[in-house]
């Protein structure tokens, strides 16, 4: 009994959450405080290089669709962006309220990955029908090392629900930044590829989606390669995995 009172009092926690970005959005404050910080030591700390910033559209409905690769993305994807942006983070990094209210306050909106997403693909659906920007990550979780993962097709079907505009966007570098709990100084790089645009289809079919979103993937692809990133083989991989693996063992 107590265990279903507690998981009910953390649902409504995270609708709390996802209805107060759908309405109340960043703090403008806090968002100001943290960018005029964390723009400058990425810059000087990661060295950090922002190619083709200008194809993120100034206002408007935008998704902003990139590879994943560090839980730093999300924040050096928002110093490219010369606007806010919104994104999605795990439900875990909300259950500190100190925690929770920073990460709303700069644009985050819990995801329930065990329990299915369609509450924040609603909220990310209100944020862009607001006329806001939201980063998604088409691979659905963290790929750390070696080639690109396999894209789901919620970034298909929430650019045809919307009609925004889809900015394809890659990363790399940030998977080298941390060593357990260290965030060591490395070479970061973003490059945004020209906005692609879809028609409005109020309920589109999976099939259309998947569609969509291969498009929207292999644009992401191709500012992957330019930024110098590519498949591996499986040798290889075995060779980027060995540090992590004795790591472990120590």
């Amino acid at each position: 009994m107590a265990a279903s009172s507690s998981t009910a009092t953390d649902r409504a926690s995270l609708d709390a959450l996802c209805e107060r970005s759908r309405v109340r959005g960043v703090n403008p404050i806090v968002y100001r405080i943290a960018r005029s910080a964390l723009v400058p030591f990425f810059l000087l700390y990661f060295r950090l290089q922002r190619i083709g910033r200008e194809h993120i559209p100034r206002s408007g409905p935008v998704l902003i669709a990139s590879n994943h690769r560090s839980f730093l993305d999300p924040f050096v994807i928002g110093a490219t962006a010369k606007r806010p942006v919104y994104y999605m983070a795990k439900r875990e990094l909300f259950e500190r309220r100190w925690q929770a209210w920073l990460l709303s306050s700069l644009g985050a909106f819990p995801i329930d990955r065990g329990a299915g997403d369609e509450q924040a693909m609603d909220t990310a659906r209100a944020i862009l029908e607001r006329g806001d920007c939201v980063v998604i990550f088409p691979e659905g979780t963290r790929v750390r090392r070696g080639a690109l993962g396999e894209p789901r097709r919620g970034i298909g079907r929430l650019a045809l629900q919307t009609g925004a505009r889809v900015v394809p966007v890659a990363v790399i570098g940030t998977e080298d930044a941390r060593r357990g709990w260290c965030v060591r100084p490395c070479k970061v790089k973003v490059r945004c590829g020209r906005a692609l645009g879809f028609p409005i289809a109020q309920a589109p079919s999976p099939g259309l989606a998947a569609i969509v979103t291969q498009r929207v993937w292999t644009c992401i692809s191709l500012q992957w390669e330019w930024l110098g990133g590519a498949g591996v083989t499986p040798r290889e991989q075995a060779i980027l995995d060995a540090p992590r693996r004795r790591v472990r063992a120590a």
